[in-house]
C-alpha cells in the first residue's frame, strides 16, 4: 500500500509539473515531461488530434510562445494507477472558463512521463457559473 501511495504522489507531482511548465512557458520543462520511448497523443481544445512526439512537442512550442496563451489553474486532480500506466483526471480553470482534462502517464526511465493530454470544455461548470452571475429579479 505504501508503494501505491508513493506512486500516486509522484504521478500527481508529474501532473503539477505539466501545469507548472505551461504557466511558466517553459518549452524545456514541457519537452522533459513527455515520453520519448512510447507513442504520445494530444488533443488541445478545438484542435485536431495530434499523434507522435514531434507534432505534440511542436504544438506546445507554439502554445508556449504565444503571449496570449492563458494561465491555467488545476484543481480536483485525481490519479488512478494501473501498473506502469497512470491516468490523472482534473479540472483546468482558465480566465475564459473551465476545462476537464485527462492526462495519461507511463513509467519511463524511473519516472512518470506524459503520453496523452486531452482537455475539453466543461459545459456543466459554465452553466453553473452563468446561473450564479445572473442578476436576481424582485
Amino acid at each position: 500500500m505504501a508503494d501505491s501511495l508513493t506512486d500516486i504522489d509522484a504521478i500527481l507531482n508529474a501532473n503539477l509539473d505539466f501545469y507548472r511548465a505551461f504557466n511558466e512557458r517553459s518549452v524545456k520543462a514541457m519537452e522533459a515531461l513527455w515520453a520519448t520511448g512510447a507513442p504520445v497523443l494530444c488533443v488541445h481544445p478545438g484542435w485536431n488530434a495530434l499523434a507522435g512526439r514531434e507534432p505534440v512537442i511542436q504544438s506546445w512550442r507554439a502554445i508556449l510562445a504565444n503571449p496570449e496563451a492563458p494561465r491555467v489553474m488545476v484543481h480536483d486532480d485525481r490519479a488512478f494507477l494501473y501498473g506502469d500506466l497512470a491516468i490523472v483526471q482534473c479540472e483546468e480553470e482558465l480566465e475564459s472558463g473551465h476545462l476537464v482534462a485527462t492526462n495519461i502517464f507511463i513509467r519511463e526511465d524511473g519516472g512518470w512521463k506524459m503520453i496523452h493530454h486531452q482537455a475539453s470544455p466543461l459545459m456543466v461548470r459554465a452553466a453553473e457559473e452563468r446561473r450564479r452571475t445572473r442578476p436576481t429579479r424582485h
